[in-house]
């Protein structure tokens, strides 16, 4: 890969990585929940956004399919990080995963990142009248 070429892969500075900010993002968050995902979301001091991944065993039995999970959802992260900036996100899933082809949960995850991006947004406008 030469040097102009942006990097997309998913990186350590990508990923919640400790238990204290998962805990961050569980005490402090927005969330937005459909049938496929329940998206949480909180201030990250204008760093550059950050995803941690909470698929569960009880949604999603098989391991390859809580991989396929976790993939769409690190893709998804990566096609829209930009947009996503100054913002901790967790994801976890529902029972409305199983069924859903890749299709499906890459709508899902794309309604999630408008609608946090939009409450965030909102946020910021207020803290910057106030």
């Amino acid at each position: 890969m030469s040097g102009k070429e942006p990097d997309h892969r998913f990186q350590r500075k990508s990923r919640l990585t400790d238990t204290a900010s998962f805990s961050r993002v569980f005490k402090k968050a927005s969330r937005s929940r459909d049938n496929m995902f329940t998206v949480l979301t909180t201030n990250n001091d204008g760093h550059a956004a950050r995803l941690g991944l909470a698929i569960s065993k009880k949604h999603c039995k098989l391991a390859s399919s809580r991989n396929r999970l976790k993939r769409i959802v690190r893709e998804s992260f990566r096609q829209h990080r930009a947009a996503l900036d100054g913002l901790d996100i967790v994801v976890l899933n529902q029972p409305g995963t199983h069924g859903a082809d890749n299709r499906e949960l890459f709508a899902s995850l794309e309604r999630h990142w408008k609608k946090s991006r939009a409450t965030h947004a909102q946020g910021r406008d207020r803290q910057s009248d106030g």
